[in-house]
Formats: C-alpha cells, sequence, structure tokens
C-alpha cells in the first residue's frame, strides 16, 4: 500500500505530460486545418507550414512537457533544476531551428521573386545581397542560441562578464580580424555589398572563363564552361583584378580573326560577312564590322566585329561567323587563303 501510495505522484505527473501533449497536439491540429484553409487563397503558406512543421512540433513537445513537469512532482526533487536546465537548453535550440526554418523561407521566397524577373545587374546583385544576408542571418542565429545556451550556466556568465569588462577585449577582436578565416567572412560581405561581383555574372578568373554560381561567406564558386568549379577564397576578388563581361549589361561585342591572302577581296568579304550576321539568330542588330586591322609578312589580317545580347550568344555568333567564311572563301575565293611565297632565283 505505501508503494502505491508513492507512485501515485510520479502517476499524476505522467498523466499532466499526457494532457499537455494531447493539448498541444490539438492545438497544432487546430493551425494545420488553418494552414490548410488559408493557403487555398494564399499558395506559399502550404509550403511555409511543411518547412517549419518538424521545428515546430518539436518547440511545442519541449514546452509542453517542461511546463507540464514543473507544476507536479519532479519540481519538487532535488534534481530537478539541472533536468530544468536541459528543457530550457532543448527549448532554445528547437527555438533556434524554428526561427532559423522561418528565415531561410523568407529569404528562399525573395530570392525567387528575384528569379522570375529579368537577370539583368540590378537583379544579380539583389540576389547576391540576398544570398549573402541569409547566411549572415543563419550564422547569427546559430552564434546567439549557443551563446545563450552556454549563459545559462552561471560559470560562464562570470566568464563572459569578466571578459566583456576586460580592456583586451578590443585587442582579442582585432588579432581574430587579422586571420584568414575572419577575413575571409569580412571579404564576402564587403563582395555582396560593394558590387564587385554578381551571382550570374560572367567573369574571367586565374585564366578561366566561367559564370559565379555561388557567394558564400568564406569563397566563391565559379561555374566554369566545361563544368569544372573553381573554388576561390573571398579575398582573391577583393585584393587582385579580375575580369568581368558583365559588370553593367550582358552585352557584348565579339571578335573573329583571320589572316588572309593580300589578293582577299574585302568588298565580297565585307558583304558575305554582313549576310552572315543579318541571318545568324545569336546577332542582336546593334553593330558589325569588317576591317582589315594589320598586314605582316604576306598576309592581312581580317577583323570581324559582331555584337551579341550576353557572352553565349556572342560565343555561337563567332564560331558561326568563322566557319561559314571559312568554308565561304574555300568555296569561292581559294586565292584568298594564306599562302606562303618562295621566290626561287636562276641560277647563274
Amino acid at each position: 500500500m505505501a508503494e502505491d501510495i508513492s507512485w501515485n505522484p510520479w502517476l499524476s505527473t505522467v498523466v499532466a505530460v499526457g494532457v499537455s501533449l494531447l493539448t498541444a497536439a490539438a492545438a497544432l491540429l487546430l493551425l494545420t486545418l488553418i494552414v490548410v484553409l488559408v493557403s487555398r487563397r494564399v499558395e506559399w503558406v502550404r509550403e511555409l507550414a511543411r518547412r517549419a512543421r518538424n521545428a515546430l512540433f518539436a518547440v511545442v513537445a519541449v514546452v509542453a512537457v517542461w511546463i507540464s513537469c514543473s507544476v507536479s512532482e519532479p519540481a519538487n526533487a532535488d534534481w530537478w533544476p539541472a533536468i530544468s536546465r536541459l528543457f530550457l537548453i532543448a527549448t532554445i535550440l528547437t527555438g533556434a531551428w524554428l526561427l532559423g526554418a522561418l528565415a531561410s523561407f523568407g529569404f528562399e521566397r525573395l530570392m525567387e521573386r528575384e528569379e522570375q524577373e529579368r537577370m539583368g545587374p540590378d537583379a544579380r546583385r539583389r540576389r547576391t545581397q540576398l544570398l549573402v544576408i541569409h547566411r549572415l542571418v543563419l550564422v547569427t542565429i546559430a552564434i546567439l542560441a549557443l551563446g545563450t545556451v552556454l549563459f545559462t550556466f552561471p560559470e560562464m556568465r562570470a566568464v563572459g562578464a569578466s571578459l566583456l569588462a576586460s580592456a583586451g577585449i578590443v585587442s582579442i577582436i582585432a588579432g581574430l580580424a587579422a586571420q584568414s578565416i575572419l577575413g575571409n567572412l569580412i571579404a564576402g560581405v564587403q563582395i555582396a555589398f560593394t558590387d564587385a561581383i554578381r551571382v550570374g555574372d560572367v567573369v574571367v578568373v586565374e585564366g578561366e572563363w566561367g559564370r559565379i554560381g555561388e557567394i558564400n561567406l568564406s569563397y566563391v564558386v565559379v561555374y566554369i564552361w566545361d563544368e569544372r568549379r573553381l573554388v576561390v577564397p573571398c579575398n582573391y576578388f577583393t585584393t587582385t583584378p579580375i575580369e568581368t563581361w558583365t559588370r553593367r549589361s550582358d552585352k557584348i561585342l565579339g571578335t573573329v580573326f583571320m589572316d588572309l591572302d593580300w589578293r582577299v577581296p574585302m568588298a565580297e568579304v565585307r558583304a558575305e560577312f554582313q549576310r552572315i550576321v543579318e541571318e545568324s539568330p545569336y546577332w542582336d542588330g546593334r553593330s558589325s564590322s569588317a576591317l582589315v586591322t594589320d598586314s605582316q609578312g604576306g598576309f592581312v589580317t581580317v577583323r570581324f566585329v559582331m555584337s551579341a545580347k550576353n557572352s553565349s550568344d556572342q560565343w555561337d555568333i563567332r564560331c558561326e561567323v568563322r566557319e561559314q567564311m571559312m568554308t565561304w572563301l574555300q568555296r569561292t575565293h581559294p586565292e584568298a587563303l594564306p599562302l606562303t611565297r618562295v621566290a626561287m632565283e636562276q641560277p647563274r
């Protein structure tokens, strides 16, 4: 009989926990029904609920169990302060998880809206800034959550207060800022807000042509045209000159150089070149010219210039012009192809 009496308080604790969990489940079910109704008019609400569901369930479950235990028998035990601190830490961590999920959803919605617009220089700049801010927000949430967890321990609060009160904290921060890791982090933020490069920009880095694919807090990934990936530290872009083809506009000029014989009929070459670019789907109609730009030895250098709306079309029209002009010269003016002349003197 005494054993039954001693178990009654724990039985009430189990009942309290069960009631709390059932209440939390009912509240979540009601919230789910509201989300279903609202999502019929606002589509993104369903996606938001899906992204935050697991984190919200974890927060609600931890808080429900914590509250039910704090008002029942375990709250009177000697070991309850340690268990209560564990509940507090779990609440902080799951709350940070939920906050991070909500922040990620919000930034992804903003970036999707930018992708739906025309990806010009301004749109690429805003997308780059959103990517960097998104990562900064997630890192900040993680650091604040970890700091809050540490400060739940009285010993850590004393250490933190002494460090913050110390005059040497400034020198510690300055020393850390001089390190390469933090220097890369600062360079990543600088890249995003100084508009030096943007996601989607066409650049030439280390002799490689490609597009800026990712801008992280410490490194940038360049997508090379042949599907390789070039990973470059952020501080490289703040200390080294780079070549960018899309700084203010995607429009670009392309050139093709051909070494031809002195007998090349430039009027016919110019007419054929104009016909090729006018029939090409890659020409944007802004500019085209065919000029003799050099004459050395037994050759003349003919430069063909054509414009395109972006670097991809520029590459295609350059290849098209080079191939068609070569074929046309072979077929109609073989004498214009480059050749080497050798003069043989008659023996005396």
